[in-house]
């Protein structure tokens, strides 16, 4: 049979070809002018392709870079994708055969890859610097609040009193981890695919590392069959951003839970609150709302990238390439909002401390702190002294009293469980079970009161530091190995200058 069908069918050019094309022009256009010009330079260096050669094919690159809107490109089905029509562009201008000794050595399968790491790599520096400023914020209100009284909840019940600055370093650290997660993640990126070719690498004398040292990554990645066929740089990558903001989700639920008008501990400002359009006692904190929200959408597109990787082969595949490449990078929309909005939310909250200590009273979450006195001053055995102070706390909360105000049946529980009177003064007791002592007393490392947080908090913006120093650093290797690159590749443009 004579199949007389021309390509591509036109089904596929319009729900396959014309987007990922429009996708290679938004996304993958620097990064594959970026290799072309590496891999340039490189075939050079190896005495590949000749010297002449290599300054008809840069002059030709450059003016495909100067004269060719790519913006303004329509998909038409005659190529099959931007590379091909990179190389279509080429051919026009220096006739096949030399057009094509750019491609000696190399394949699409280990361009894709590059080209994909590239620019994840350059969205992920850029999501590390939102959350570094984000640590940042936190840290820095976390040190103004550090002796801020809230109620601290577990399980959806008032627990034990604490400080916001206390609540804030808790959720700092697990940030700080999640950027030190991203910086690993990001330094496997780091590992250049170039020079894989198809699969088993070329029998060209090619140095992978001098282009791994021209497209900023630290090193090729060895293995060629793993070039092509490993998408971990992918799943690692979303999975670790995935967890960066499932757990400032959790964080920014607890906001919607204390902003509540039940709890009102928080207080959110007038800039971040939207009225109801009926109702007009009402302050509504939406942006707590699309914290959530948005925090959410973030790591569902996440799930989405790397459950496509599910039972997907061990070899180069389209499910892992620039369709997949593309709507990943939502995921980096979304969080990358998350993360400016909530480093400017996060220090304009303040404590309605008024609030704050209805609540400690109406639920008498300082009693564990009379129990623990009493095992220190009264020399009670813990349960004994917890069968004490829970007959207290009964009592009190029947009567709808403060703790402060149950002396009197601390007392007789203390003379019924005990047998003798206790040797806590009423002063005494009121300052066991005062919130301010609750926080003070506890000094031991990683504690709420004032000494652990001094100590604490000097270390967080210390590991910050360190993080961002490191990202400082990438940066820095990137523009030197980006400087690099465009002087080796302006010099093939004017070999015979030279000489």
């Amino acid at each position: 049979m004579i199949d007389k069908t021309s390509f591509p069918d036109p089904a596929y050019k319009e729900t396959v070809l014309a987007p990922l094309f429009e996708g290679a022009k938004a996304h993958f256009v620097e990064a594959v002018r970026a290799i072309n010009q590496a891999h340039l330079v490189m075939l050079t260096e190896t005495a590949i392709i000749s010297k002449t050669d290599a300054e008809s094919i840069a002059n030709a690159l450059t003016d495909i870079d100067e004269n060719l809107d790519v913006s303004s490109l329509e998909y038409t089905g005659e190529y099959e994708d931007y590379f091909f029509f990179v190389e279509a562009e080429l051919k026009k201008r220096l006739g096949a055969d030399l057009a094509g000794a750019l491609h000696t050595a190399r394949s699409r399968n280990d361009m894709d890859h590059t080209v994909f790491k590239l620019v994840l790599t350059e969205r992920l520096d850029e999501l590390l610097t939102h959350t570094h400023l984000l640590a940042q914020s936190l840290i820095e209100t976390a040190r103004r609040e550090k002796n801020t009284l809230i109620v601290a909840y577990t399980h959806g019940q008032p627990a034990q009193p604490s400080t916001f600055g206390h609540y804030l370093g808790a959720a700092t650290e697990v940030l700080l981890r999640d950027i030190q997660r991203l910086h690993t993640i990001r330094a496997d990126l780091q590992k250049c695919p170039m020079g894989a070719a198809a699969i088993t690498t070329s029998g060209f004398p090619i140095d992978r590392h001098r282009m791994a040292e021209l497209l900023g990554f630290s090193a090729p990645l060895q293995n060629s069959y793993s070039c092509i066929a490993a998408v971990d740089y992918v799943t690692s990558l979303y999975s670790g951003i995935k967890l960066l903001f499932l757990h400032l989700g959790r964080v920014i639920q607890d906001l919607q839970f204390w902003s509540s008008f039940e709890v009102s501990q928080l207080y959110v400002p007038n800039s971040f609150v939207q009225i109801s359009s009926i109702m007009p006692q009402k302050r509504n904190p939406v942006p707590i709302e699309h914290l959530r929200l948005l925090s959410s959408l973030t790591v569902g597109r996440c799930d989405m990238i790397v459950n496509t990787m599910h039972n997907t082969p061990f070899t180069d595949m389209n499910d892992s390439e620039g369709e997949v490449q593309q709507a990943g990078y939502s995921a980096f929309e979304s969080g990358s909002r998350v993360l400016k909005l909530l480093g400017a939310f996060i220090p304009a909250l303040t404590i309605n401390s008024d609030k704050v200590r209805k609540n400690i009273d109406a639920s008498c979450i300082t009693v564990t702190e009379l129990a623990d006195t009493l095992v220190r001053k009264e020399s009670l055995s813990f349960r004994q002294a917890h069968e004490v102070a829970a007959i207290t706390s009964r009592d009190v909360i029947e009567k709808s009293k403060p703790l402060a105000e149950g002396y009197e049946a601390f007392k007789s529980a203390f003379e019924d469980q005990t047998g003798r009177t206790t040797t806590l003064t009423e002063d005494a007791y009121k300052l066991a079970v005062s919130p301010e002592n609750f926080i003070a007393v506890r000094t031991r490392y990683g504690g709420p009161a004032e000494a652990p947080m001094d100590s604490a908090l000097p270390e967080y913006s210390a590991t910050l530091g360190q993080q961002m120093k490191h990202a400082s650093l990438n940066n820095t290797y990137r523009i030197k190995s980006d400087d690099a690159r465009t002087a080796a590749f302006a010099r093939l443009t004017n070999i015979e200058g030279e000489v």
